[in-house]
Parts: C-alpha cells; structure tokens; sequence
C-alpha cells in the first residue's frame, strides 16, 4: 500500500493514475482548487479499493498556500511515497501576444508556480530520503513553436529545472520523473483541432506514468511515438524550422 499525494487532483491525468493506484489500496491526499470535484474523485477513488482519501482545496496560484497544504500532506500520509504533479491550463497564445500581463500570468501558472511548489517538495523528500515525484511537463517544453511558445516557455522551464532537481535528489534516494506528454483528450484540449491519431487517452497516459514510475525512468514521453517525433522536430534547423507552420 502507497501514500500517494496527488496535486491537481481533479486533472484527467491524474485521475486516471489515482484509479490505477486505487486498485491497489493506496492512501491519498488530493489537491485541487475544486472543491466539489475532489469530492467526486474521493467518492470514486473509495469506490475503486482506495484505502483512504483525504482532500485539501488549494489554487496553486496560492504561493503562500503551498507549505500548509505540504505540512498537511505529512501529518495525514506520514511517509510520501508517491507526488504526482498535475498543473496547469492551456493559454491563449494571442491574447499573450498581445497583452504582457497575460503572458506573465500565463507562465506563472504554468511555470514559476510549479517551479515553488517542487523546491519545497523536494526539499520534504530530500529530508525524508525515499520516495518518487511525477511531474507533468508536456512535448510542447522540447521547442518553441509560434502557435504555443508562451506555454511551450513555460514546460521548458519546467523540464530543466526537473533535470537539475532529479540529479540533485538522486544522492539522496528520491527519484524524480519527467513526463512529457503528447496530445491528450483531456478537458483543457477541448475544441482544439488536433489530429486524431495523435490524441491519447488520459487512461493510456496514465498507464504509461505509473510503469515509469516503477521503473524509475528519468523522462517519460507518452504515448511512445512523441519521442522520435520530438527528436525529428528538434532536429530541423532553425532557418527552415521558423518558415514551418507548426
């Protein structure tokens, strides 16, 4: 049994992890800023074999909110053994484009808040000396494209500062995975024209993350395929990649 702490609690994503992990009788502690959804998933995660769910209603955007909401997480799971990561939205590129106040809020969100959430984190785990971060980061980190480079920045930032987090925790037992997605029917993809033998599941996903979880991989790109796609992507030079309309 896994005392798992879940932030972004409502997410898709990581709803269908928690599934997976309910199956197994595992304890959780759910964050959100949705009071009424974590109580669906509470109710549906007790349904599924979850052993005990505890919620904690919390907009991340809440920088000062975050060490109570990690203080809380200890006392009620005592050991973490699992933190999967699930935050942020899908922003709109040409209101950022055109408005600055939007583009900072935009990365914050994206960014700059999961960057403070992950350094008080991993400074429990590193303190605690076990454990595994999941954080969801996305393929749209690997490149800056014109349609999405304001939450593109964002992952970037994200993934880097992962990679430097992950070896830094490494010396002290605790593993940490990148996840990249690709696209994903989700919530935030919803009237997007994406192309459909690209879009994945949230419970292909999911399956996905808990396996490189328990194989402790560094970088997860799911579905597969998004790995030779992002290295061909990344590969182009940047004199044709900006006459690209990607």
């Amino acid at each position: 049994m896994s005392n798992i702490l879940i932030i972004g609690g409502t997410s898709a994503i990581a709803t269908a992890c928690a599934r997976l992990w309910a199956q197994r009788h595992g304890r959780f502690m759910l964050v959100g800023r949705n009071p009424e959804k974590l109580q669906q998933t509470e109710a549906d995660l007790l349904a599924r074999g979850a052993s005990e769910v505890q919620m904690h209603v919390l907009d991340l955007d809440d920088l000062d909110g975050h060490a109570a909401m990690l203080d809380n997480a200890q006392q009620f799971l005592r050991r973490i053994d699992i933190a999967l990561i699930a935050h942020g939205s899908l922003p709109d590129q040409q209101a950022c484009e055109s408005d600055a106040a939007q583009a900072v809020q935009a990365f914050t969100r994206n960014g700059l808040n999961v960057i403070a959430l992950l350094t008080r984190l991993g400074n429990l785990m590193e303190a605690q000396g076990s454990g595994s971060i999941a954080v969801i980061s996305s393929v749209a980190g690997d490149r800056g494209r014109p349609s999405n480079y304001l939450y593109g920045s964002a992952k970037a930032a994200v993934s880097v500062f992962c990679s430097g987090l992950r070896a830094r925790l490494f010396k002290s037992g605790v593993h940490l995975l990148t996840v990249k997605p690709g696209f994903v029917d989700t919530p935030m993809t919803q009237g997007l024209a994406l192309p459909g033998l690209l879009l994945a599941r949230p419970d292909r996903v999911a399956v996905d993350i808990v396996r490189a979880l328990h194989k402790r991989r560094s970088t997860l790109y799911t579905p597969w395929f998004w790995a030779p796609i992002m290295m061909v992507i990344k590969s182009i030079p940047e004199f044709v990649f900006k006459r690209l309309s990607l």
